[in-house]
């Protein structure tokens, strides 16, 4: 499944689109052709403060628009630049609930020039569903994002 989403995922971003609409179909793409990812979006660093916003997603809507670094799943990769894969959201103590039916969470940084500078996020609502083989394909989606960042 991944391998057929690659190059989708490069023609994207390949396209005249602009940032956001590009981000946003990927968006798209991800939510509509994975299975199990059930709300993918972009945070990104919030200029010198520290926290991140949310950009483009796929999905239910969320509050969570700002969300400080160290904070939640999300906050703890944006301070640790390392992948963060969560089987199960309730056995979390530093988990940020966006829906009751999320059960898993995958969030994975994106650099650019060696710069945590944002990371993608996704919400499973299927128990422990992500395997190495998501973390590989959401590096590559990260560094394809990275060429247009």
């Amino acid at each position: 499944m991944f391998d057929s989403l690659r190059p989708l995922v490069k023609s994207i971003v390949d396209s005249h689109k602009n940032t956001e609409e590009k981000l946003q179909e990927i968006c798209n793409l991800l939510k509509e052709e994975i299975p199990h990812y059930d709300w993918v979006g972009f945070y990104f660093k919030n200029g010198d403060k520290r926290e991140l916003k949310l950009g483009p997603y796929a999905g239910a809507p969320t509050d969570h628009t700002i969300i400080p670094f160290g904070k939640g799943i999300c906050g703890q990769v944006a301070e640790s630049n390392e992948n963060f894969v969560v089987p199960d959201v309730n056995a979390q103590d530093n988990y940020i609930a966006c829906s009751i039916t999320v059960k898993a969470e995958i969030v994975v940084p994106l650099f650019v020039n060696k710069e945590n500078i944002g990371q993608i996020d996704i919400d499973s609502n299927t128990a422990d569903p992500f395997t190495e083989a998501d973390e590989h394909f959401l590096e590559f989606v990260n560094f394809e994002v990275s060429k247009i960042l």
